[in-house]
């Protein structure tokens, strides 16, 4: 059962649909939205449990004439397979916890709709094998974001939201100046065929040079890698915390970490200036995202600069290189996607009951919202690297490649930016869950549905570590690792055949 094009089909047919139930109940558009994301999830799993050969699905019945593709490529592989999963499955518990949340804003079925078409964006992403068509997807993707961002139309929204668009907008012209360099280059825009075609022709170093370095660029102000930053530690907190938990968890990898490694490894191919490039840059991302972190009294830019402090880690796990480092990498993309979607739903929790971010005005919750108190501490502290939580296992397996690699004093960078990590999530701990309120205002717990989805997902915070174990390593971690340690040559042939 071919199911590649539900991912993109599905998303984007319901979201077109969805003007048509703008009068009808809420509980009918609510079981509507969650019915099609819980489907995809549905897919993603079975995909993930039915792991086997590479899959192709050539849209349009178009496929190639000589082995020379000539239609759009939908491409699933053990990468694919392991992104996929990660999207639909956050975005599922997102939604619903977005049932609740977003009933305190209007038009929640306009939310929806733009909820849907980052999904569909987000999937196209991740199964594209056509470099245009990774672009539109992207765009597809950036442009909903965007709108949800500044979807309270709050003054502090709107400037995050244009912030966001302005600077994403500079990513898009870098990617699509890559992209056209490389269809001069090549003639293709098949992203296996590019890497047959580089290794036929043997183009000179310096114009693929060029066109890595737009691509870095791009995709690393799409994934906030320092110094391309600038726009996160806005967005994130400005937006709905439902959309933040998205844009942490799911978007900056989604739109920047998986391209990066999909076309450096796979289609351009992974040098050893590239893999210091990549540490260096991870070095940068975690101490400074973890420094900024520090000195926040804002709940929710706190969690934003965490992010960068946390994609620090996955940026020095690909730049390792090693099979042990790619396996750290993916697997603290998947921590931090599970953890830090739970940490911004919390956060929202936090504020939907106390209408407040600043820490400085809160305190003593943990009484008052203990589920929501306990579920923090398990992701805060799985994120932070706290034994035997998700995180920990991740960052360890990070540090290990490191020091095989003998890249000692990216080890020591490593352990600092763990350190500092649990440091900050102390400091929400103790403002925020300990000591006294200082408040009047009554504050209870948040409804029911709203805590299901962070129950879920701190459940996840706990058992994830498991998946080292086999055989659920051999499922889902370990074919992700083998799609870009057998690099160009191996992806060329799974999908072109030969």
């Amino acid at each position: 059962m071919n199911t590649i094009p539900y991912f993109v089909i599905v998303p984007l047919g319901v979201a077109f649909l969805f003007p048509f139930f703008s009068r009808a109940k809420k509980g009918i558009v609510d079981f509507l939205v969650l019915f099609s994301e819980g489907f995809l999830f549905f897919l993603a799993l079975w995909n993930v449990a039915h792991a086997g050969e590479v899959q192709v699905y050539a849209m349009g019945g178009w496929k190639s004439i000589g082995g020379i593709p000539i239609g759009i490529y939908l491409v699933m592989d053990g990468l694919t397979r392991l992104m996929l999963l990660v999207v639909n499955g956050i975005a599922f518990w997102v939604l619903l916890y977005s049932i609740v949340y977003m009933n305190q804003y209007t038009d929640p079925w306009k939310y929806y709709i733009l909820f849907l078409l980052l999904i569909a964006g987000l999937n196209g992403v991740v199964l594209t094998g056509d470099l245009f068509n990774l672009f539109v997807f992207v765009e597809i993707a950036s442009i909903s974001a965007y709108a949800l961002v500044g979807f309270g139309l709050e003054k502090e929204a709107l400037e995050a939201s244009i912030k966001y668009q302005v600077l994403g907008g500079i990513a898009s012209m870098f990617i699509l100046w890559g992209i056209l360099l490389l269809y001069q280059l090549t003639g293709t825009l098949n992203m296996a065929d590019i890497g047959r075609v580089i290794l036929a022709n043997n183009h000179p170093p310096h114009a693929l040079h060029w066109v890595a370095g737009l691509f870095l660029a791009g995709f690393g102000l799409k994934s906030a890698i320092v110094p391309f930053h600038a726009w996160l530690p806005d967005a994130h907190p400005s937006a709905p915390s439902p959309i933040s938990a998205m844009l942490s968890g799911v978007v900056i990898k989604g739109l920047g970490i998986y391209p990066l490694c999909r076309i450096f490894f796979n289609v351009l191919g992974f040098e050893s200036i590239l893999g210091s490039l990549f540490l260096g840059l991870g070095g940068l991302s975690l101490l400074l995202g973890a420094f900024c972190a520090l000195g926040q009294v804002d709940m929710k830019r706190l969690l934003a600069y965490s992010s960068i402090n946390q994609i620090g880690f996955i940026l020095i796990g690909m730049g390792v290189g090693t099979p042990l480092g790619v396996l750290g990498a993916l697997f603290h993309l998947m921590n931090h996607a599970v953890d830090k979607a739970l940490l911004f739903l919390n956060a929202g929790s936090v504020e939907y009951a106390t209408g407040t971010r600043d820490m400085r005005k809160l305190g003593g919750l943990r009484a008052l919202m203990p589920v929501t108190s306990t579920t923090f501490f398990l992701g805060s502290f799985a994120i932070g690297g706290l034994p035997p939580l998700n995180g920990f296992w991740s960052k360890l397996l990070i540090i290990f490649a490191l020091v095989e690699k003998r890249q000692y004093f990216m080890a020591l960078v490593a352990v600092l930016g763990s350190i500092l990590s649990l440091g900050y999530f102390i400091k929400i701990q103790r403002n925020v869950f300990l000591g006294s309120s200082k408040t009047d205002k009554k504050i209870q717990e948040v409804p029911w549905v709203m805590q299901i989805s962070v129950i879920v997902l701190a459940i996840f915070s706990i058992g994830m570590g498991a998946l080292l174990l086999s055989p659920f390593r051999k499922t889902v971690l370990d074919p992700a690792v083998q799609v870009l340690e057998r690099g160009c040559v191996h992806y060329l042939h799974s999908v072109l055949g030969g």
